[in-house]
């Protein structure tokens, strides 16, 4: 439903207040997931190039521990990405009649492949079969 003109500039008026605030702005940007995605993300960046500096310094050295230690470092830089990427692409919160409800793996069915695409092809609409 659009908004009256009346509600819309008092809308627009609202917006640009907001924008003018830098503390609002500023505690918007710090409680949104997304900008800690990203922040983690280039943390992770920063520590497999990191890692990888020491793999190559481990191999000119002729150090194999050190190359080793910088090996592992990547992985787990790599490994932080992922999750890290994937928790900012998957909504944690939902909110269904006015409460909030954190989703959790144990809500996920354990079922194999081809028990989640049987309740799948179950669960589609029923013009497309």
């Amino acid at each position: 439903m659009p908004l009256s003109e009346h509600e819309q500039r008092l809308f627009d008026q609202i917006e640009r207040s907001l924008a003018e605030d830098p503390k609002f702005a500023s505690a918007v940007r710090a409680s949104d997931p997304r900008f800690h995605a990203r922040r983690r993300l280039l943390i992770a960046a920063f520590v497999i190039v990191l890692g990888l500096a020491l793999v190559v310094y481990g191999t000119v050295d002729q150090n194999t521990p050190l190359g080793v230690a910088g090996f592992v470092v990547m992985l787990g830089a790599a490994a932080f990405a992922m999750q890290s990427r994937r928790r900012s692409q998957a909504p944690d919160l939902k909110s269904v009649g006015g409460t909030a409800t954190r989703r959790t793996r144990s809500g996920r069915k354990n079922g194999g492949l081809l028990e989640r695409l049987e309740d799948r092809w179950r669960q589609r609409p029923e013009g497309h079969r």
